[in-house]
């Protein structure tokens, strides 16, 4: 059983550095790719960032490139978020994602919600 457990959530000052693990479980997943998504009170789920897990290419929405940095442990089978200048409007609750992916697709795909596992999510709220 696949199992996405997200960790490292919390109350930070805006201008902040927050780091996000998900620990993944329950299958092999060199032919995935991982992504975090982020989902505010109100509003739609909204994609962050991305990474194939094997070769570790990644792939950012525009809002948080060159503030997020996504990554993995393959050792640990954990994939991590570090989010620094952190601003209030990154409020949300945090999702980690898993979803099938080939080599020979496109890193945009990975921008759409139709991912194989979700996490439960972890809350990031950035206070101004």
């Amino acid at each position: 059983q696949v199992q996405l457990v997200e960790s490292g959530g919390g109350l930070v000052q805006a201008g902040g550095s927050l780091r996000l693990s998900c620990a993944a479980s329950g299958r092999t997943f060199s032919n995935y790719a991982m992504g975090w998504f982020r989902q505010a009170p109100g509003g739609k789920r909204e994609f962050v960032a991305a990474i194939r897990w094997s070769g570790g290419s990644t792939y950012y929405a525009d809002s948080v490139k060159g503030r997020f940095t996504i990554s993995r442990d393959n050792a640990k089978n954990t994939v991590y978020l570090q989010m620094n200048s952190l601003k209030p409007e990154d409020t949300a609750v945090y999702y980690c994602a898993a979803k099938a992916f080939g080599s020979a697709q496109p890193m945009g795909v990975l921008r759409s919600p139709e991912y194989d596992y979700w996490g439960q999510g972890t809350q990031v709220t950035v206070s101004s």
